[in-house]
């Protein structure tokens, strides 16, 4: 099997993927600098820039107006659908840290979009399972305990619509996933891929997008 016309990203033609995308604005900027700046050990959790321009492209082709997000962080990604929503629409972020978050609260409010978020302080599936078990949900963006994932998968499916999105990050996890000796995170993604590809109420592909991106559509 061969990897057909696939392009070596080198740093050149990175930062020339990003001048043909939409450009980060200034809040989103600051963000992700900030990040860097006060995270500089994790901030690699963050997603990745081309990823705001994409899950927003994504919020206004589903049409979402209820989005989840499970792992926030500093909110770069929270922001960017957020700022893709309509006026009424809503996003129920999730994470555990009061530390990370306080600058996503700063940038929310900054660019104008923090009556749009909602954000639950607690671990994610206490959130989860108390949310609404009808079908309600019409995008999620899940970027965080990757050993939790499958029972992230399994609280969010049932609760999104037909037509639903879910977005999973890091499902390549640095080549890893290629391991079948992977313990820890590493084999938490590699039973989540195996248990996306298998799920017959989704649609799934799995992208080389930064460190792996999977889109799921419920059927």
């Amino acid at each position: 099997m061969t990897k057909g016309n696939s392009t070596k990203i080198t740093d050149e033609l990175y930062r020339y993927m990003l001048d043909h995308n939409p450009p980060l604005d200034r809040v989103q900027r600051g963000l992700v600098a900030t990040t860097y700046t006060k995270f500089p050990d994790v901030a690699g959790m963050q997603s990745a820039e081309e990823q705001g321009p994409l899950l927003a492209f994504l919020v206004r082709l589903t049409g979402a107006r209820h989005i989840v997000e499970v792992g926030t962080f500093t909110g770069f990604s929270a922001l960017s659908m957020a700022q893709a929503l309509p006026a009424d629409g809503r996003l129920i972020a999730c994470d555990v840290s009061e530390e990370w978050t306080q600058y996503g609260r700063q940038a929310w409010e900054e660019a104008g979009v923090a009556d749009r978020i909602e954000l639950r302080i607690a671990p994610a599936l206490e959130t989860l399972r108390a949310m609404p078990t009808e079908p309600h949900i019409d995008m999620a963006y899940v970027d965080a305990d990757k050993q939790s994932q499958i029972s992230y998968w399994e609280e969010l499916v049932p609760r999104l619509r037909t037509g639903g999105l879910i977005v999973t990050d890091n499902t390549l996890f640095h080549g890893t996933v290629l391991d079948d000796s992977a313990t820890g995170a590493a084999a938490g993604v590699r039973a989540f891929n195996d248990h996306v590809s298998a799920d017959p109420r989704m649609e799934s592909v799995l992208l080389a997008i930064s460190d792996g991106l999977t889109l799921s559509r419920k059927r």
